[in-house]
């Protein structure tokens, strides 16, 4: 090691010691292409032989992410723009993937889809999610129904979390702490929290897991012009116990439960003590049969959720979602791979409001009026040949309580070729997906409408990918997606300035290329980047960039240090709002930012210590992601992470 290489690596030292600014630890050494992909397929297959592009967010990626939200990580994945994160902690998320929307974009859990049925998009709300309990992410874009149901349109974002350990016992403490603060304020005053702690192990065939997480931020208000600030605070617990009776027969059960309360303003863009208070508790049993070329897995869950709203329009929401899944896996030959399945679903909300002149909660949607079941029987099967075809192709029978059945299918062929520098992949796909009309959408009293019909997607890909030594790899895909039956927020009596929500006639068509690249430049030194061009009619261009890049800079200095830039650009968007004034909504085009994030991380005490720091949009950006709401300007957050 050179003179100068020794003088940074002590410099970098030094500062971790005394703090700075955010994420998390060392960064080990880039994964190979080899890695294993699961969710578009169920099965664990090399992502080069799977015939979609699939982003994968490791451990060794989320580690040094510490201090951001799975809403910022996942934001800069290419085709993905979930509008809020950047803004106040509390701030209400919109998913955008290729154009879509909050109802067409799925979550999976641990392979087990989640949803809110007291959303109006029936959407999953990812600021329920502590990141420090996540052990990686797989986001599969492009219509994926056939293995996953109503709602899998435009991406499934599976989420799986963290596992217990090989050891009798082990145990991890995570702090982070910082400032929290808009463009205008210079103060720096320690403003944002996160704590997370967990203890896991494996004794013989037992292994168990509790985990939890906190997090406290305040300093910003959620409107860009409020004079207070607005607090956000969750609490995570995660709870996991498995048994192995076996080489063949294992069965896992989960508890967790997550609570937030996020400060938010009026609709004015004024100041207000508005609290919106969320809980949730998930319970599930996961249990794996195995045999000679296969194995039977049975999944169940449920999930219940409570909204509380205090503003000057209070409101109570109660949400239960059942979910069964139960599919057999066959492997024939290492060629011919098969998944049978059936999944069942139960969906149920009520709310309360307080009626005008009224000073008490009266019901306003019932539970018995409002809910709906859905049993999908569905097959899917991977060839993987010995000279280069792959092939994907599903086919599921969606069987609605209120809408009858549904067929959806997929057909996802592609075409690897080993070269002298590598591999090159082309790939191509069609498929449709089902997007069932949310409970709120039809019974909500005043704006519900029990008319509605399902949404109807399909999307068409075309794409390559290159592979080029043992790390680089590179890859470019178009999409093109139709919807019909879209529902829309219609203004149906213009005089009595009524609102319902309908299905809209038109097709709409969203459209646009996807590019992603990982290269190293020189010995420690990696270059991530992705960018995406997405047309989308004017009618649902709504906060949708034409044009996002992400990129950045990993540099493992030495064996201890490890440093990181990144850079992220918007281009213009297209936002609207109502006049309060002239009870007339208005357009309004909002310029495209930048933002510059640093890292740098520092392992000590025998490697069981990691010091890290970010320093997140350094050139303190003046931007915004939606119309009159506050966003981050320069903010720093210090932290460690202690292994036993």
């Amino acid at each position: 090691m050179n003179t100068k290489t020794k003088f940074l690596c002590v410099a970098a030292t030094f500062v971790l010691n005394y703090g700075f600014a955010q994420q998390q630890k060392e960064e080990q050494p880039v994964e190979e292409l080899q890695e294993v992909v699961i969710t578009d397929s169920k099965f664990k297959l090399k992502r080069e032989n799977s015939g979609k592009v699939i982003t994968k967010i490791t451990q060794k990626e989320l580690e040094r992410l510490q201090g951001k939200s799975v809403a910022e990580i996942v934001n800069t994945i290419s085709g993905i723009e979930i509008n809020g994160a950047r803004s106040n902690a509390g701030q209400n998320l919109s998913y955008f993937v290729r154009g879509g929307r909050n109802r067409q974009v799925l979550i999976l859990i641990d392979g087990i889809a989640v949803s809110d049925p007291s959303q109006i998009a029936n959407d999953y709300d990812l600021r329920l999610l502590n990141t420090d309990q996540v052990e990686s992410i797989e986001i599969l874009k492009g219509a994926t129904s056939t293995l996953y149901g109503t709602g899998a349109a435009t991406a499934v974002i599976n989420i799986k979390l963290k596992e217990a350990s090989k050891d009798k016992i082990s145990a991890n403490f995570r702090t982070v702490m910082g400032s929290n603060q808009s463009q205008d304020d210079a103060n720096y005053n320690i403003e944002n929290f996160f704590n997370s702690v967990s203890v896991n192990g494996t004794l013989s065939k037992f292994n168990y897991l509790a985990s939890f997480g906190h997090q406290y931020t305040d300093g910003l208000s959620a409107v860009s012009n409020g004079t207070e600030s607005d607090a956000f605070q969750s609490i995570n617990g995660n709870f996991k116990l498995g048994y192995k009776f076996s080489e063949r027969i294992s069965v896992n059960a989960y508890a967790s439960f997550d609570n937030f309360d996020a400060d938010f303003d009026d609709f004015d863009y004024t100041d207000a003590d508005n609290v919106s208070e969320t809980d949730q508790y998930r319970f599930g049993v996961a249990s794996e049969l195995n045999y000679k070329k296969g194995s039977l897995s049975i999944n169940a869950s449920y999930n219940n959720v409570k909204r509380d709203i205090e503003s000057s329009f209070p409101s109570r929401f109660n949400a239960e979602s059942y979910f069964i899944d139960v599919f057999n896996r066959y492997n024939f030959n290492n060629q011919f791979y098969t998944i049978v399945g059936v999944n069942y679903q139960d969906n149920d909300m009520e709310s309360f409001s307080i009626p005008f002149g009224e000073t008490d909660f009266q019901q306003a949607i019932s539970p018995e009026e409002a809910s709906f079941d859905i049993i999908d029987p569905y097959a899917n099967v991977v060839y993987v040949s010995d000279f280069g075809l792959n092939l994907n192709a599903g086919l599921r029978l969606n069987n609605h309580s209120n809408y009858g059945s549904h067929l959806v299918y997929s057909l996802n062929p592609s075409y690897r070729k080993d070269t002298g520098f590598g591999y090159l992949k082309a790939l191509t796909s069609y498929s449709t997906a089902f997007i069932t009309p949310s409970l709120f959408q039809l019974y909500e009293p005043s704006f519900g409408n029990e008319d509605l019909q399902p949404e109807e997607n399909r999307t068409i890909e075309a794409g390559l990918e290159a592979g080029i030594g043992k790390k680089t790899r590179v890859s470019a895909v178009y999409f093109n997606r139709k919807e019909t039956n879209f529902i829309d927020f219609t203004l149906i009596d213009p005089d009595n300035f009524t609102f319902q929500y309908t299905n809209v006639n038109d097709t709409f068509t969203a459209s646009g290329i996807e590019i992603e690249a990982f290269i190293p430049l020189i010995k420690g030194l990696n270059l991530n980047l992705n960018g995406t061009y997405t047309k989308v009619e004017e009618d649902l261009n709504l906060r949708i960039p034409e044009l996002k890049i992400n990129t950045r800079l990993d540099y493992q200095l030495c064996d201890k240090v490890f440093m990181s830039l990144a850079y992220q650009y918007n281009a213009d968007r297209e936002d609207a709002y109502f006049d309060n004034a002239t009870f007339e909504t208005v357009n309004v085009t909002l310029p495209s930012y930048g933002l510059l994030d640093f890292y740098i991380s520092q392992k000590v005490l025998k490697d069981k210590m990691t010091l890290f720091a970010n320093l997140t949009n350094i050139l303190n950006e003046d931007y915004e992601e939606l119309f009159g709401y506050a966003t981050k300007g320069r903010n720093i957050n210090i932290g460690f992470n202690l292994k036993f």
